[in-house]
């Protein structure tokens, strides 16, 4: 096969930690093909979407460790087309670009994209938890989100909690996410201003959410395969920040699955898979979901520390995107063959 990355540079990877890096390895090791380029690479020549890609130089044997393979491994630059390729992988950080979507479009009935691009329109921000939760269902916490000031204010004197979480709707990685305390609102109109105006003039959305108890005790990354869990960790806070992402400074521990995150997976999964969202990682907080992440969803690594040597994730993923390539291929074979025996009747 041959594979593009759509994500973010090459030199801004974490040669240690970074999931993209564990895919493409996975790939490099099984003999495909594996090309890299950024949303800002996309052009169109003679009427075909290309990239410019960063092709990685096949390699004899691959390193054990991921930081070995980012060392050794050889590159070129070269304009391909889009179409050339099997799967596109998509992996780039939020927020979405939509200009890149209509790039990808024009490819999407050639090559098998992770995740769909219908998909990662709709669930790409952090509004897409708001479609698993209805007047009969309690997997979400309550949530507020507008640009409006006066509207989140009148929530927060509405509420009856004594905590609430803030944070901007197109963050990722923790960023922008605080913890706002009844006893201490001397500050919340600043915020909300902060939070909702730009420098340009435009204003954003802001999510408001209901604090889950026990979330200062840290949360769950699952991360779903073809709508299953395939792999969790537990991030717990650092000593001097409520924010478990380990990017803020949070640490790993093992995880077994409860009962309630397990039927929340089984709630949410047929979803997933409907909306051609094949590889997602989720948050959980006391059995409730807090977030989907389908654009470049993180956490292999740390999970496959914390299980080692029992499990390998990113070969679970690349089996996927394997299967659903053959699959491709053989629906291709056989029209073919269906349409040569029209023809020849």
């Amino acid at each position: 096969m041959n594979i593009c990355f759509i994500m973010y540079p090459w030199e801004e990877i974490d040669a240690e930690h970074d999931t993209s890096l564990a895919l493409i390895k996975e790939c490099v090791k099984r003999g495909h093909g594996v090309a890299m380029c950024t949303p800002a690479n996309l052009t169109i020549r003679n009427s075909v979407t290309c990239a410019y890609c960063t092709v990685i130089g096949r390699m004899d044997k691959t390193p054990s460790s991921l930081k070995a393979f980012y060392k050794k491994a050889q590159l070129r630059e070269e304009m391909l087309p889009l179409a050339g390729f099997d799967v596109i992988f998509f992996r780039a950080n939020p927020p979405l670009d939509p200009i890149m979507l209509n790039f990808l479009d024009s490819v999407k009935d050639d090559v098998f994209i992770m995740n769909s691009l219908q998909g990662m329109r709709e669930a790409n921000n952090k509004l897409y938890t708001a479609a698993f939760g209805d007047a009969h269902s309690n997997i979400i916490p309550a949530t507020h989100v507008s640009k409006s000031k006066k509207h989140l204010l009148k929530q927060i004197k509405e509420s009856t909690a004594d905590k609430m979480i803030l944070k901007p709707l197109n963050g990722f990685g923790g960023s922008g996410v605080i913890l706002i305390e009844r006893s201490a609102m001397s500050n919340i109109n600043s915020l909300l201003d902060f939070y909702i105006n730009s420098s340009d003039g435009t204003s954003n959305y802001v999510i408001l959410q209901d604090y889950i108890e026990g979330a200062d005790q840290g949360d769950v990354r699952i991360l779903l395969l073809n709508g299953e869990p395939v792999g969790a960790m537990k991030r717990v806070p650092g000593s001097d920040d409520h924010r478990s992402n380990v990017s803020a400074g949070g640490s790993i521990q093992k995880h077994s699955l409860s009962k309630e995150e397990k039927a929340l997976c089984k709630q949410i999964g047929p979803k997933l898979v409907n909306d051609g969202l094949y590889f997602v990682g989720i948050d959980v907080i006391g059995g409730k979901l807090v977030e989907v992440n389908v654009m470049s969803p993180g956490g292999i690594t740390y999970i496959n520390k914390v299980y080692k040597p029992k499990v390998k994730i990113e070969e679970k993923v690349i089996d996927f995107v394997e299967s659903k390539v053959q699959d491709k291929l053989q629906a291709f074979d056989r029209r073919m063959r269906l349409r040569k025996t029209v023809e020849e009747a």
